[in-house]
């Protein structure tokens, strides 16, 4: 949904901003490529700057960029009138918190690696994602209902800056949604601790107190996500200019490509394509930058 996409061949034509954040929050010098634009000083390594119509293609200007600066920082580059998002709409495996939940009951069972494998060449976009998903789900036949909860104790972590960026999205009348391909089990839990509004997964289906190796239907994959996304732009009365989503694969794109700030956390390469801005950094609140807001601004919240 991005004005400016890096695979057109048609040059800027109208004022933009580029943002700059670096990975270790320390402060840098303005590239040279940038040397005549306005700053504004976001917060510790993040600057941004308002520049006139650079009359050439995205890619070239974020190549010109890069360049200079290499590779410790995020860069996004924005219409300079673009506003601040309304809506919030998230992965959660390796986006909100850093494991794949079904590698980690994978552990538990264990088959780790044989699951693991099959979960990597799907969020790669190597494989069907419903198809990869029951599959994998059966495999954990068997699995005692004690085992999900040992495992989201013991294993699953909040990546940094998640709870900053759910609680300055809604300070700023924002809404938040966690929409997962994985299981609701895991995103109940998650998206309370983390500050989400609304959660959606799949359901592991039970026999008794343990998995039966099913999962319910319809699956909630990419297209789902999507739905998910429309669904809540009418029911806010926004756009899709202002949605920010998130996500690290191949079964995130549909998502990122439909939303006004599509942002990549550390993606495959296959979503990094598609993606608006990357965070190959540490903190999700990164993407409050994005959006122009200040740390000032933000609701700090520690991880």
């Amino acid at each position: 949904m991005n004005t400016f996409s890096a695979k057109s061949s048609e040059p800027i034509a109208v004022p933009a901003t580029v943002v700059i954040v670096s990975h270790d929050e320390q402060t840098h010098a303005a590239p040279d490529r940038l040397k005549d634009a306005s700053i504004i000083i976001l917060g510790p390594g993040a600057m941004e700057f308002a520049i006139a119509p650079p009359n050439e293609t995205l890619a070239d200007l974020l190549a010109a960029i890069r360049a200079e600066i290499g590779d410790a920082f995020d860069v996004y580059v924005r219409p300079t009138n673009a506003a601040r998002k309304k809506l919030l709409i998230c992965d959660m495996d390796s986006t909100v918190i850093g494991q794949e939940c079904i590698d980690e009951l994978a552990d538990y069972a264990g088959i780790k690696d044989q699951i693991s494998e099959i979960t990597e060449r799907a969020m790669r976009g190597e494989l069907d994602f419903e198809a990869a998903l029951t599959e994998r789900v059966g495999l954990l036949k068997g699995l005692s209902e004690t085992a999900l909860q040992q495992c989201f104790d013991e294993r699953i972590t909040l990546n940094p800056g998640i709870k900053t960026l759910t609680a300055t999205m809604k300070a700023n009348g924002g809404r938040c949604l966690l929409v997962s391909g994985g299981f609701t089990f895991f995103t109940s839990r998650v998206a309370e601790v983390a500050g989400f509004d609304e959660n959606y997964a799949n359901t592991l289906l039970m026999d008794g107190s343990a998995l039966s190796g099913e999962v319910g239907l319809p699956i909630l994959g990419r297209q789902a996500k999507l739905d998910r996304l429309k669904e809540a732009i009418e029911k806010l009365g926004i756009s899709a200019d202002d949605v920010v989503s998130m996500g690290d694969g191949a079964n995130d794109m549909s998502m990122i490509e439909a939303a006004g700030l599509g942002v990549g956390y550390h993606p495959h390469p296959i979503l990094a394509e598609a993606a608006d801005a990357v965070i190959k950094g540490p903190s999700l609140a990164t993407a409050l930058y994005f959006q122009g807001i200040p740390k000032s601004d933000w609701v700090v919240v520690p991880d």
